[in-house]
């Protein structure tokens, strides 16, 4: 059986913390779809094409990633794909409680989904998308935080 992991999020924007994630993951797994998961309640920053190609440049050179798109639950779409693991971050405390919780709630869902987390590095464990949005908003120097010169 192939390990297919989904990489499940927003990425409004993509930060050097994701690409951290998935790289490393990359290792674990044979395939990491990276889902742009399209929440139209959800105001974004950056529409999906946009969002589609700074992931497609961030992982270019990572052979087992792909990217996608979705809507509805990520159960359905790792159903879809075949995917059994779902990948994700953790950067501390806050992050496994909530992210524990949906993973509980996946494996009731889905009992084929393994939800697999991987600590972030050190030097990145601050970074999230919500901070690298207000500070683009602000004029803020974000670009440390993101994988290269995306906007």
């Amino acid at each position: 059986m192939k390990r297919i992991a989904v990489f499940p999020g927003t990425f409004d924007p993509v930060t050097k913390g994701h690409v951290d994630i998935v790289v490393r993951g990359a290792k674990l797994f044979d395939e990491i779809i990276v889902a742009i998961g399209i929440n139209t309640k959800k105001a974004m920053l950056f529409d999906l094409e946009q969002r589609t190609k700074w992931l497609e440049e961030s992982f270019k050179h990572v052979p087992n990633v792909r990217i996608e798109h979705y809507e509805g639950l990520t159960v359905e779409y790792c159903k879809k794909v075949g995917a059994h693991f779902l990948l994700r971050g953790l950067r501390n405390g806050t992050d496994f409680d909530y992210e524990s919780h949906i993973a509980q709630l996946n494996k009731s869902l889905n009992e084929d989904i393994e939800t697999v987390f991987i600590l972030s590095s050190p030097e990145l464990g601050y970074i999230s998308s919500t901070l690298v949005r207000d500070l683009i908003i602000h004029k803020g120097d974000y670009q440390k935080f993101i994988p290269f010169d995306l906007i």
